[in-house]
């Protein structure tokens, strides 16, 4: 499991909870003078992941405002960025004479080292925010700091291409950071600046300008998730991937060169495991074997049994029995389901 911390003011005494928040929230990034009319017996919750020079926050709390000042800077410049999705109710930042309004699925990017001010309000329905931040020490952008200054305290969308992917990516390590060893922290880390950088570039038009591996860092993981979304199109096959991403399939394939397996073993496997997950759902008991294999893009019932023994040493229907015994004898079990690639971001 990745470095992992979670905390909740509720389990704490209504004095304590506010100063509690306020050293947690210096900790995740860098110190900010803030203010809530909930100060008295203030309510939140955060998770965060260290990835190693790279961390990650997932935030719900009351209505709340914050202040970066001259004084606070000249105390300690931390020389990071924070790239901040608002993921419930709305959000505020003025900044370089410029103010900027975020609803949920926004993000905006805040330089730790320039004053800004900004106001997180909850929602109606739950009466809390949420912001789901990345923080990333400046030195580790292969982009100008003059040309991400024009991106500072804007809005940026992380709902439709990059910002998407970089929003997933996110809620998925936050969220799921048992799927990962702390061997992987570093590697996810070099992912995670890459993908942000990608994002970034590509809102001031300075892709050519970042490193080719960056570049094609970014694109694998784009033609992954790619690959993840068209698992049930029996049609999938590295030609339809390259063409999705206009690129040959030579390019594609060179891509894949360290992933130490191929286009076609990436979607067969992904496949597969769907297909595994499907069987051992007890929800989807009712549901033919043969049904599961379309599902995820098997149109031969033949090939998909062949396919499922090499790769799990049984037939499906053998699985899915001994599934559905070990369910018997163990009622209790986790289930067998994990989540999918890319987690759907929720509120």
């Amino acid at each position: 499991m990745l470095p992992t911390e979670t905390v909740d003011t509720a389990r704490l005494p209504p004095a304590d909870r506010w100063p509690y928040w306020l050293e947690l929230t210096g900790r995740a990034a860098a110190p900010i003078a803030m203010s809530s009319e909930h100060a008295a017996d203030f309510r939140g919750s955060a998770r965060l992941v260290d990835l190693g020079g790279v961390s990650l926050t997932r935030f719900r709390y009351q209505s709340l405002a914050g202040r970066r000042t001259p004084k606070l800077i000249r105390q300690g410049d931390p020389d990071i960025y924070q790239l901040a999705l608002t993921v419930a109710g709305s959000s505020g930042i003025s900044a370089r004479r410029r103010h900027t309004e975020m609803r949920q699925g926004a993000f905006t990017l805040i330089d730790y080292g320039r004053p800004y001010e900004l106001v997180h309000m909850a929602d109606g329905v739950r009466r809390e925010a949420g912001a789901l931040t990345v923080v990333i020490p400046k030195a580790m952008l292969p982009i100008p700091a003059a040309k991400l200054d024009r991106l500072t305290a804007s809005r940026l969308s992380g709902s439709e291409g990059m910002g998407a992917l970089v929003a997933q990516h996110l809620d998925r390590l936050v969220r799921h950071p048992e799927q990962f060893t702390p061997a992987e922290a570093p590697r996810l880390a070099g992912i995670t600046v890459d993908l942000v950088a990608a994002m970034l570039a590509g809102q001031i038009d300075a892709e050519e300008a970042l490193p080719v591996d960056v570049r094609q860092q970014a694109m694998l993981t784009r033609v992954l998730a790619f690959i993840d979304r068209h698992l049930g199109d029996a049609t999938l096959t590295p030609q339809t991937v390259a063409d999705a991403h206009h690129i040959s399939v030579r390019t594609l394939h060179r891509l894949f060169v360290a992933e130490r397996e191929t286009v076609a073993q990436v979607i067969r496997r992904r496949r597969l495991e769907r297909c595994r997950q499907d069987l051992a759902d007890p929800r989807l008991h009712g549901r033919a074997v043969q049904a599961i294999g379309w599902r995820w893009g098997f149109t031969d019932k033949a090939h998909f049994s062949r396919a499922f023994r090499a790769a799990y040493g049984m037939s499906p229907q053998s699985y899915r029995e001994a599934q559905a015994l070990a369910r018997t004898v163990n009622p209790v079990a986790p289930r067998v389901n994990d989540p999918p690639a890319y987690w759907p971001l929720t509120g």
